[in-house]
């Protein structure tokens, strides 16, 4: 098929440096083959990610009592999700937690706190921590802490902290759609002043909201440009109370075409699974073998995930590793 000499053309014109950009015609992601989308994504994978797969984990260390409006999310006080709320846990349990995945061979933790930011003696009590694991402790540290300071993102990584985890969620056209208490602009504007702190940022979004084809796409490239290097990719989970609670999950096929295309507009990122990878069959083995070179792991807040162990023998099964992954994170982002 065309199509398929297309995808082929196109896959060896990204190995040889091309980069796609906002203006050039996508329709290609959308019309060819999915098997062809796969096969050229395997390529861009294993040219830029090798096998290695990186995994990371993160504990809910504030739960609840959100202000802000985002009608996917259980953390919100808008919506009756039943959650259980609680207010920042103690360094003891954070830092037994960090310690347990390091030990399973973990290659990123990260602190993770509901709200619109976190400040005051919460803030503190979570730098404290990240000085406690940066002496401690030789996993990558990463922190998601909502709408931050220039201030506060430079007490992060003089704390320790190398990675910023904050998704822009969707596309700038459908971001009014899913949250109205803040922009799609407050979201980029936080993104640059951690990047301008110097720390890696880890920012993708959630598909399923009821958003096009076209939407994801523009989603992946504004990722590109705004040059992130490790972007999760989630596929909506409905969760009951939330105003998306009655939406219909996705098949597999659109998270690996999905998967697939973004791999081909960012191709030497991470992409990282993230919530709803069991919707995705072997829990997301082909995924891994077709564009997704990390994924989240453990037990992930109000969605399904899988454990650390599964993970592993899932790796291992699939030739891949994470292995030597540690020290390298930490020397790249340091």
């Amino acid at each position: 098929m065309a199509t398929q000499t297309a995808v082929k053309k196109l896959t060896q014109e990204i190995l040889k440096g091309r980069r796609l950009k906002r203006g050039d015609d996508l329709t290609i992601f959308l019309e060819a083959p999915l098997e062809a989308l796969k096969e050229g994504a395997h390529e861009l994978q294993k040219k830029f990610c090798g096998n290695h797969i990186d995994l990371c984990t993160i504990i809910n260390a504030r739960s609840g009592r959100c202000s802000e409006d985002c009608r996917y999310c259980a953390q919100s006080a808008q919506h009756k999700t039943g959650i259980e709320e609680y207010p920042f846990l103690s360094q003891t349990e954070i830092f037994a937690n960090a310690r347990a995945n390091e030990k399973a061979g973990i290659n990123r933790f990260s602190i993770v706190t509901s709200g619109r930011a976190l400040g005051g003696s919460e803030f503190k009590a979570a730098l404290d921590c990240y000085r406690t694991m940066n002496k401690r402790l030789h996993i990558g540290l990463c922190a998601s802490h909502g709408l931050l300071t220039k201030e506060q993102f430079h007490a992060l990584r003089m704390a320790g902290v190398t990675s910023y985890h904050h998704n822009i969620e969707t596309s700038r056209r459908f971001f009014p759609e899913i949250c109205t208490s803040h922009t799609y602009e407050d979201r980029i504007r936080t993104i640059r002043l951690a990047q301008s702190e110097g720390l890696c940022v880890c920012s993708g979004g959630i598909i399923g909201m009821g958003e096009t084809w076209e939407d994801r796409l523009d989603m992946a490239i504004s990722l590109s440009e705004l040059n992130i290097t490790s972007i999760p990719i989630n596929s909506l989970m409905p969760i009951p109370g939330t105003p998306l609670e009655g939406l219909q999950q996705l098949s597999s096929n659109d998270i690996l075409r999905t998967i697939a295309f973004f791999r081909f507009i960012n191709p030497t990122a991470n992409i990282r699974l993230g919530a709803g990878r069991k919707l995705i069959e072997q829990n997301g083995a082909p995924a891994f073998l077709h564009g997704a070179s990390a994924s989240i792991t453990g037990n992930m807040l109000t969605t399904s995930g899988t454990t650390i162990i599964e993970d592993m023998k899932l790796l291992n099964r699939l030739g891949l590793t994470n292995k030597n992954a540690n020290n390298q994170n930490r020397a790249v982002h340091a």
